[in-house]
């Protein structure tokens, strides 16, 4: 015992300056999350996915989690997500982005919805407690919600991801594969798991106008997708250059801040204008 103590010690020491600090950055993420999570200091933003052809009407909007820190400043899951989403909070965090999405699907008749989950959060039951019981009660949100799981996270446990799929799927939920292409196994997943839509990782498409490699390789993926019936939808568009490409490639939905940001007040008053119920 003592010698197993002695070398975590002597390996502390060695950590360089910087590896010290991120690993007390994360920390501090992580206990901030979790006193976040604990007094429900959360809430869904929400951003527009657009028809390619007619960026002017709303395929679907996702909804992404956030949390409020101290301060009451509203903080983004990209500056914490990678810290919690092994963790129990994460579990957690994923059963409130749920809980949340789906009473904005039971308010606003007209909506359609992605909520983001963590592979690892199938078989999480609390999880699967807050879906049944809305289905329950409103079969038509099933209809109208769309999963989003990440290549990334299906990559740990494609058999329980595939078996989970098609169970909900048979509830009338779609699927989304997300970050699709920023994994190796992506292929795989893409030709063996029954999702609906690929959302292409925005490493392919940011700034794609003035990347002919990445025009070639969106390109084929699209050309796959099609040939499986999938819905295509490309992320991270900032330009009206690269969304023009995304749609002359054949994307069939833009996503990103040149239609939208993320916004805690989405406009639901208007959601029968806005919405089109076809994609997916």
């Amino acid at each position: 015992m003592e010698g197993g103590v002695s070398v975590r010690a002597n390996r502390a020491n060695r950590s360089s300056p910087l590896e010290v600090a991120v690993a007390a950055r994360d920390a501090g993420t992580l206990r901030m999350v979790e006193q976040a999570v604990r007094h429900r200091h959360v809430l869904l933003a929400y951003q527009p996915a657009v028809h390619a052809p007619l960026p002017d009407r709303v395929a679907f909007w996702e909804a992404l989690i956030r949390v409020l820190d101290e301060t009451g400043r509203i903080i983004p899951a990209r500056e914490f997500i990678h810290q919690v989403e092994e963790t129990e909070t994460g579990r957690i965090l994923d059963c409130l982005a749920l809980e949340k999405g789906l009473r904005t699907l039971s308010r606003v008749p007209d909506l359609r919805l992605s909520i983001n989950m963590s592979a690892r959060s199938i078989g999480y039951r609390r999880w699967m407690r807050i879906l049944d019981r809305v289905l329950r009660s409103d079969a038509t949100v099933g209809e109208r919600l769309i999963l989003e799981i990440s290549e990334a996270s299906v990559a740990r446990i494609p058999e329980l991801a595939g078996s989970f799929i098609a169970d909900l799927r048979q509830r009338g939920i779609s699927f989304a594969l997300d970050d699709f292409g920023a994994g190796d196994s992506a292929f795989r997943h893409f030709r063996e798991l029954q999702f609906d839509i690929l959302k292409i990782d925005g490493s392919y498409t940011q700034e794609i106008s003035g990347n002919a490699d990445n025009q070639v390789l969106t390109r084929g993926i699209v050309a796959l997708a099609r040939e499986l019936d999938l819905l295509t939808v490309a992320g991270r568009v900032e330009t009206a250059a690269d969304a023009a490409d995304l749609s002359r490639l054949g994307v069939d939905c833009l996503q990103g801040y040149v239609f939208g940001a993320p916004t805690t007040n989405p406009p639901w008053s208007g959601a029968t204008r806005w919405l089109d119920r076809s994609a997916g």
